[in-house]
């Protein structure tokens, strides 16, 4: 699938742009065993995602809700954070078309669209802002939140389980995550956040430590749950 940036300059540009730049530096970390697959919806589902991106980052945030990474029937599906499909499509109003990683599991296919398991803490999490909103209001949510993930990428070991970036050996972690940190760190200074809501245990350190190296002052909470996306 093509990989394209907006014509127009402003934040959604400057954002993908360092999701790009991100993507690069990831892409030159080698990922040894029990990592046998490595997905990366921001290649094959980029259209989604720059829909998501451009309909909901036009303006500065004060809140950034942080994941770890994608989960395999939310993101991985639809390019979009927490992207449980009936979400996204419903309430975010995200559609475009989902390609196949290169190297695809067996077990772990990308339907896209069509995929029908549910991504249980990715409705959730959408369903308590749109029954907060309301059924038109996700512009209203986006108008001071927006919804990201510290690592853009799937790992997967040869039997198609799902491995979390806490799951990868110590040297792995030390090559992965001090990438991803200084991304986050100036994605904070980019939409001027004011808040970190961070998922996880993983995902709340790695923003204490981004906003350490930030300027400025910024909060950093955990919500209750797991250590990954969804």
């Amino acid at each position: 699938m093509e990989v394209t940036l907006p014509e127009e300059e402003g934040l959604p540009k400057d954002f993908l742009r360092l999701e790009l730049d991100l993507c690069s530096r990831l892409a030159e970390i080698d990922f040894p065993p029990p990592v046998s697959y490595v997905y990366n919806p921001l290649e094959y589902a980029w259209g989604p995602h720059r829909q998501y991106v451009e309909r909901f980052c036009r303006t500065p945030k004060q809140f950034l809700f942080l994941g770890m990474n994608p989960g395999p029937f939310g993101m991985v599906q639809t390019g979009v954070p927490f992207g449980e499909v009936g979400a996204v499509r419903d309430w975010l109003g995200v559609s475009g078309a989902v390609g196949r990683p290169v190297r695809e599991h067996p077990k772990r296919p990308v339907l896209g669209w069509s995929c029908r398991r549910s991504e249980v803490s990715g409705r959730r999490f959408w369903g308590l802002f749109r029954s907060i909103f309301g059924e038109d209001g996700a512009p209203e949510f986006f108008s001071r939140c927006f919804v990201h993930n510290l690592c853009p990428l799937v790992f997967l070991d040869a039997s198609g389980r799902n491995l979390t970036p806490s799951d990868l050996p110590p040297p792995v972690r030390r090559c992965l995550l001090p990438v991803c940190e200084r991304s986050l760190a100036q994605t904070l200074r980019l939409l001027g956040v004011q808040t970190v809501v961070a998922v996880g245990r993983l995902a709340e350190a790695a923003a204490r430590r981004s906003v350490g190296g930030g300027e400025g002052e910024r909060g950093v909470g955990e919500t209750a749950g797991g250590e990954r996306e969804e």
